[in-house]
């Protein structure tokens, strides 16, 4: 009889809080003040309450992801929620999306920024030079084993709270407080619906990675009644960090010099702390883009290799191949490599806001297909449901739509190519059903 290894059950409600707030902040909250106070012609009303409205979609978002994330606890998360509810077809192209377009774009948006602090520091224009070199990189380091990418996760992690606590307290101690924080809400001239659309994007970024919550589930002691409680304590705290550091930034700086530089918050740094303190913080600011491209390079490359060992990808056996240190190494490079390509446009917003809108397609189907299951496996026992079922997966599924349809509208090109490049899976997938059967 077969000894299969069952994770141990450790996490309780804190442990599992703490690791959501750790995947999820990353870069965004340092750089996407510029997109947003750009999108409300420099001012800060709508920006600001922005913050507050994509964290309560995010907190309805994350606990409909997790009923069905607790009920399929399968490896390829949800690629294999939406085979199981709408069609292998629907979950391949959700993997195809993540493979190779959304996590490689990510990465390479953070590799990017990287290097834009780079060029800021040293005054010389390197930002795409320097991004491939970063993702080269973390390639490497990620091919030595999985314990070195993880350790790498871990370590950057942490450092990445430093730069945040340092700019909250002294922002407050140091600020003038004298700009305006709600008002006005948005320039002349702007539809405030249009612009929440573009702002709902650009923050969504920042709040990236509460979909991996499922992937706890496994080792909490009770999921049932913890992962609600953690998801919603986890964006909560998330939330209010994100909303107290944009209130820190204009207590310093005003919201339309805020929307003229590609690094906000070195430049709140700077009129706190001087030069000198501007670059240790710029430095912080940049350790936690690291860690954060390296969390994405991993996801992807694990994406690819869960696919490959399917046989659902081109050049399958090459991308499920092992290293000797049981590392997943050409999926990793495959992946790295699709992420220098991407960051050759040398454009953070573009990347990131392209990688949210990519995902969100699919986790509004996700939404969806916790009603659909419902109604299709009513038998199934449900140790998590929803609470106020159906109104949050609703509110989480019109929230979706709205992203994704304001997006088309106001960045057409950009969410055409997404469409593209996600359909080009389709006759990709029809290709090695057919290989896969006439090899059968």
């Amino acid at each position: 009889m077969e000894n299969k290894q069952v994770m141990k059950k450790t996490f309780g409600i804190m442990t599992a809080i703490t690791m959501v707030v750790g995947t999820v902040i990353g870069s965004g909250i340092f750089f996407k003040p510029q997109a947003i106070y750009t999108a409300t012609g420099g001012k800060p009303g709508l920006g600001m309450i922005a913050w507050l409205i994509t964290g309560l979609v995010s907190i309805a978002a994350a606990l409909t992801f997790a009923e069905i994330a607790i009920l399929i606890p399968k490896t390829g998360g949800m690629v294999e929620y939406l085979s199981e509810v709408f069609g292998e077809r629907v979950g391949y192209l959700a993997g195809w999306m993540q493979v190779v377009l959304a996590l490689p774009a990510m990465a390479a948006g953070l590799a990017v920024i990287f290097a834009d602090q780079v060029t800021l520091l040293t005054e010389n224009n390197v930002t795409i030079p320097v991004a491939i070199f970063v993702l080269i990189f973390v390639v490497i380091l990620n091919c030595m084993s999985s314990k070195v990418g993880g350790g790498v996760q871990v370590v950057f992690t942490i450092c990445k709270l430093v730069p945040l606590v340092l700019i909250i307290v002294f922002g407050f101690i140091k600020g003038s407080g004298t700009n305006t924080v709600f008002t006005p809400m948005v320039g002349e001239g702007l539809s405030p619906i249009t612009v929440l659309g573009t702002l709902m994007v650009a923050i969504l970024f920042a709040f990236e990675g509460w979909t991996n919550v499922g992937a706890i589930a496994g080792e909490m002691k009770n999921p049932g009644r913890d992962l609600p409680i953690a998801i919603v304590g986890g964006v909560s705290v998330i939330t209010a960090i994100y909303f107290i550091i944009n209130l820190a930034y204009l207590w310093v700086i005003p919201a339309d010099q805020l929307a003229a530089t590609s690094a906000p918050a070195t430049l709140v740094a700077r009129h706190i702390f001087g030069d000198f303190g501007s670059i240790l913080i710029t430095i912080g600011i940049m350790i936690s883009c690291f860690g954060t491209c390296n969390g994405f390079l991993m996801s992807g490359s694990r994406v690819t290799y869960a696919m490959a060992e399917g046989g659902k990808l081109p050049f399958f056996k090459f991308l499920s191949k092992l290293n000797k240190t049981q590392t997943p190494a050409n999926s990793i490079i495959f992946t790295g490599a699709l992420s220098c390509i991407f960051a050759l446009t040398g454009q953070y917003n573009l990347l990131t806001d392209l990688g949210v809108f990519s995902s969100w397609i699919f986790y509004t189907l996700t939404f969806v297909a916790v009603i659909v299951y419902r109604k299709q496996r009513p038998d199934i026992k449900r140790s998590y449901k929803v609470p106020l079922y159906p109104i949050i997966p609703i509110l989480a599924i019109i929230s979706g739509i709205f992203v994704v349809l304001n997006q088309f509208i106001t960045a057409t090109m950009l969410s055409l190519g997404s469409v593209i490049i996600t359909l080009i899976g389709l006759p990709v997938y029809i290709y090695m059903n057919k290989k896969h059967m006439s090899n059968s």
